[in-house]
């Protein structure tokens, strides 16, 4: 008999309900509800609420609002949009997860010593929150995507490092060596572990969720970069593990011989997707 499993640690994270579940407080009431880039990183969840009335919207059509409400995501922005927001008497209904709220205030009371060293952000260039933090900085803060990258920095002055809230762990851990073992004598290093752990803390269980099973589906939009980070280590687990975006990618082909299959997502991945996937695995089966 064929087993099913979804995983329970999978779906969206604290900040991504609230973003939505704000969302459709406002649609309900019959709004016009503008929503500042994707509120989450799953086409299908966008659609969803698009159908619902959100309404979303680049940074250049914000530009051009007035008198008007918008929501921003959980990602967060940088100061100069709420600035335009107050210019432009657009009423903000703010959805920035308080994870990301802490660490933009962190960045900036640092940027705001202006003692003169390098505000470093582990993250991923043009991602929304990155941005909304290299914000806090008037763009100064660098950005550094990975290991490789830790070179560009300037080990001769002062180092202040932080993380995207998503990123993984284990290569901050690495970052952090790395400039210990490189920084000059006379200069400082700060790092802030600003990783979220209700990211983080999926890694282990995820590994655990892949390694129980013949075949995984790892549910998740292409933009989503916890769901990259996740997915790799499923793969890592599990080589049988094959990522989709929606019921209507699953391969039949795959699910020959496989008696146990699991289903898993980012925190950006519905529920209710995942339950879908599960149903037309199903029905093909019957």
């Amino acid at each position: 008999m064929l087993n099913i499993e979804i995983d329970s640690g999978s779906g969206f994270c604290f900040g991504v309900t609230t973003a939505i579940q704000k969302a459709e407080e406002e649609l309900a009431k019959g709004n016009t509800l503008y929503c500042l880039g994707d509120i989450v990183h799953n086409g299908q969840e966008c659609e969803r609420l698009k159908a619902m009335g959100l309404i979303t919207i680049n940074h250049e059509e914000f530009a051009q609002l007035h008198d008007v409400k918008v929501l921003l995501r959980a990602h967060g922005e940088p100061p100069a949009t709420y600035e335009l927001a107050r210019k432009n008497n657009i009423e903000i209904i703010d959805a920035t997860c308080p994870v990301v709220l802490r660490l933009q205030k962190r960045i900036k009371q640092e940027y705001d010593k202006a003692s003169g060293q390098q505000i470093v952000i582990y993250g991923k260039n043009g991602h929304a929150e990155v941005l909304g933090l290299v914000g806090q900085t008037n763009g100064e803060a660098i950005v550094i995507e990975g290991l490789k990258e830790v070179n560009r920095l300037d080990f001769s002055k002062d180092i202040r490092l932080y993380s995207q809230t998503t990123k993984s762990l284990d290569e901050f851990r690495q970052i952090v060596e790395y400039i210990q073992e490189h920084i000059a004598p006379d200069a400082t290093f700060e790092y802030h572990d600003t990783i979220c752990r209700q990211v983080a803390n999926r890694m282990p269980n995820i590994r655990q969720f892949a390694a129980s099973h013949d075949l995984i589906f790892f549910v998740c939009g292409r933009k989503s970069s916890n769901g990259k980070i996740l997915f790799h280590e499923c793969k890592q687990v599990n080589p049988n593990t094959y990522l989709i975006d929606q019921p209507g990618e699953i391969d039949r082909n795959v699910l020959e011989g496989a008696k146990s299959i699991g289903i898993c997502g980012a925190t950006s991945t519905p529920k209710w997707l995942m339950e879908e996937c599960k149903k037309v695995i199903l029905e093909g089966k019957q």
